[in-house]
């Protein structure tokens, strides 16, 4: 018993440290790039665990267990320290006094900051999906219809919430192992980058649809 609640003890400390990381990109890359091995499995064990138990279980249930299992383990600590004080007589205080005080409120300035970036992706997604749609380009929609082709047949072969826990165990090991292995991969991405390029503009040469008369023969056909 002792020593699962030392485990959770260093669970929580590890945890304290996680929240004194900030929100930005340079905390998000050491955590995927593992930079911490500590700090990184805690956040990928436990979101896996949370993945699989959501696509296997209603989200309530998953919420339930999982937040009872919490105040199991945070009751049974406070109760062991409160115990532990008693009888070595001393006056630690209550053992999750620091996340007592710790600050959770958001800032207006940073949710204004947030929202700002958000409205520029979903402004710059809705544009580029009438762009696709409306065929401005022939070339880029007809690579959009292949794409939502393959697209497909990837969800007669995985649902939802396999595609998002693929996604997530992808987002904790392409990263490290492009690291890795960067220049090797970054020679075929070139060769695959302009092949892609040469048929591309084949095509382009073959159907002028969509293409963009140079500046100087639109000012030529004005002038005729």
């Amino acid at each position: 018993m002792a020593s699962a609640l030392e485990t959770l003890q260093g669970l929580l400390q590890t945890l304290g440290e996680l929240k004194e990381l900030p929100l930005n990109r340079e905390s998000l890359e050491s955590l995927i790039y593992w930079r911490d091995v500590k700090k990184s499995g805690i956040v990928f064990g436990a979101g896996l665990i949370t993945l699989v138990a959501i696509s296997s279980f209603s989200v309530i249930s998953v919420f339930a267990y999982l937040s009872l299992l919490a105040l199991f383990g945070t009751i049974a600590f406070r109760i062991y320290k409160s115990v532990t004080q008693a009888v070595q007589k001393t006056s630690d205080g209550h053992p999750f006094k620091e996340y007592l005080e710790l600050d959770l409120t958001l800032s207006q300035e940073k949710v204004q900051n947030i929202a700002g970036v958000a409205v520029a992706h979903i402004n710059g997604f809705t544009a580029e999906l009438r762009r696709l749609f409306l065929v401005e380009d022939l070339i880029d929609s007809i690579k959009f219809g292949v794409i939502l082709w393959v697209f497909t047949y990837i969800g007669a072969w995985f649902n939802g919430m396999t595609l998002v826990i693929l996604a997530f165990v992808s987002l904790f090991t392409l990263p490290k192992v492009y690291e890795n292995n960067k220049q090797s991969i970054d020679t075929y991405l070139d060769l695959v980058r302009s092949k892609l390029t040469e048929i591309t503009d084949k095509i382009r040469v073959a159907i002028p649809i969509g293409n963009k008369k140079p500046v100087a023969a639109a000012e030529t056909d004005k002038d005729k």
